[in-house]
C-alpha cells in the first residue's frame, strides 16, 4: 500500500526527504481493530512536532486525523462492520493515517457525519475530541451551564480553537472571547461564534477591560501558553480554571496559589494510549459531534484543501502549520 513517512527526525520541511512516499505491507487488524481504507486526512501540530523531534529507526508514518471506509474488522469488534464510513484520530503510539490502509481501535472511532464530504469530515476528529474533552471533561463545564461566566480562548483561529469556540457558544451559556491577531483569522473566529475577538499581541487585561470584562472564569490556552502565562494568571478570576494543550516548558505553578486557580492539561491521546476504562467515551463524543454537524449546530473547521495525499502536499501542509498562520484545518484527500 502507498504511505508517506519520515525516516530521519529533525529535517527542515523544505528538505524533500523530510517526508517521503513509499510502499508498505497492508496491516492486519488486531482483536479490537478496524482496518480503514483511508479517503482523507488532516494535518495537526502534533504531526510536525513528532517529525521534528522524535527519532525513528525506520520509516514512521504520521497522521492523526482520518476519514474512510471500514475494510476489515478484528475478531472482537462490535461497534462497526465492513463498509461503514468512519472518522477518527487514532493514537500516538501506533502508525499514523497517512497510508492507504490504517488500523485503529474501534473504541476511538465515530460514524462519519452524513452531511459532510470526506475532506470536510477529516478536519474534525482530533480537534473535536480535544476541544470536547477540554471544555466538558477537564474544565468540567456542564452542557447548558456557564451562565454569567466568561471563557477566554487563546489561539482561537486554529483547529482546536475553531471547534472549541463553536462548542462553547452552542452548548453552553458562557460568554466566549477568542484571540486572533490578523483580520482574516479574527473574521474566522467571529464566524465560529465568538461573542468577542481580541488581539493576543496586545495586553489581554487591557483588551478585556475595553469590553467591560474585568476577569474571566476560564482560560483555554491552545498555543504559546508559556508566553501568556503571567497574563493568564492576571485575567483569571479567583478560583478560576486554566486549561491548556500545548508544551510551554517550565511554568511557575506557584503563581496559581494566591487566587486558588486550577490547572488542567488536556491530551486526547490519553484515553487510547492508556486504554482507560472510559476509552470508549471517544466513540460517544465523535458520534455526538457527527449528530450536531448533521443537525447544523456545528460546522466543519476545514480551512484549506491541499489536494491529494502524497509527500509533496504533506510537506506543504507541515510548512503552513509550522508558520503558525493556518486558519482552521488543512486537509488532503484521495490517492
Amino acid at each position: 500500500m502507498r504511505a508517506i513517512a519520515y525516516t530521519h527526525a529533525g529535517l527542515p520541511i523544505d528538505d524533500t526527504t523530510a517526508l517521503v512516499d513509499l510502499e508498505l505491507d497492508k496491516p492486519t487488524p488486531g482483536p479490537r481493530d478496524l482496518r480503514v481504507a483511508v479517503h482523507a486526512v488532516a494535518v495537526n501540530p502534533v504531526d510536525t512536532k513528532v517529525r521534528r523531534g522524535v527519532a525513528t529507526d525506520g520509516p514512521r508514518v504520521l497522521g492523526w486525523d482520518a476519514v474512510g471506509v471500514v475494510d476489515a474488522v478484528g475478531s472482537e469488534v462490535t461497534l462497526f462492520q465492513p463498509g461503514d464510513a468512519v472518522y477518527y484520530a487514532g493514537v500516538i503510539d501506533r502508525p499514523g493515517s497517512n497510508a492507504e490502509y490504517h488500523l485503529v481501535d474501534e473504541r476511538s472511532v465515530g460514524r462519519k457525519p452524513a452531511s459532510l464530504d470526506d475532506a470536510a469530515a477529516a478536519a474534525l476528529p482530533l480537534t473535536a475530541l480535544t476541544a470536547w474533552e477540554l471544555l466538558f471533561d477537564r474544565l468540567r463545564i456542564a452542557e447548558g451551564g456557564g451562565q454569567g461566566q466568561a471563557l477566554l480562548v487563546i489561539g482561537a483561529g486554529g483547529g482546536v480553537g475553531s471547534i472549541l469556540v463553536q462548542l462553547a457558544r452552542q452548548l453552553t451559556q458562557l460568554t466566549v472571547i477568542g484571540t486572533a491577531s490578523r483580520p482574516e483569522t479574527q473574521d474566522w473566529v467571529y464566524a465560529m461564534g465568538a461573542h468577542h475577538v481580541i488581539d493576543h499581541h496586545q495586553p489581554l487585561a487591557d483588551s478585556l477591560a475595553r469590553l467591560g470584562i474585568a476577569q474571566v472564569d476560564h482560560v483555554a490556552s491552545l498555543t504559546h501558553s508559556g508566553d501568556y502565562f503571567a497574563q493568564i494568571v492576571e485575567v483569571l478570576a479567583p478560583q478560576g480554571q486554566f486549561g491548556l494543550i500545548d508544551d510551554p516548558g517550565q511554568i511557575d505553578v506557584m503563581a496559581l496559589k494566591r487566587k486558588a486557580l486550577s490547572l488542567h492539561w488536556e491530551s486526547m491521546f490519553t484515553r487510547p494510549l492508556y486504554k482507560t476504562a472510559d476509552m470508549q467515551q471517544q466513540h460517544v463524543i465523535l458520534n455526538r459531534v457527527a449528530e450536531l454537524i448533521d443537525r447544523g449546530v456545528l460546522r466543519t473547521t476545514l480551512g484549506e484543501h491541499f489536494g491529494r495525499i502524497n509527500a509533496a502536499n504533506l510537506r506543504r501542509a507541515h510548512a503552513l502549520v509550522e508558520s503558525h498562520r493556518a486558519k482552521g484545518k488543512i486537509v488532503l484527500e484521495g490517492w
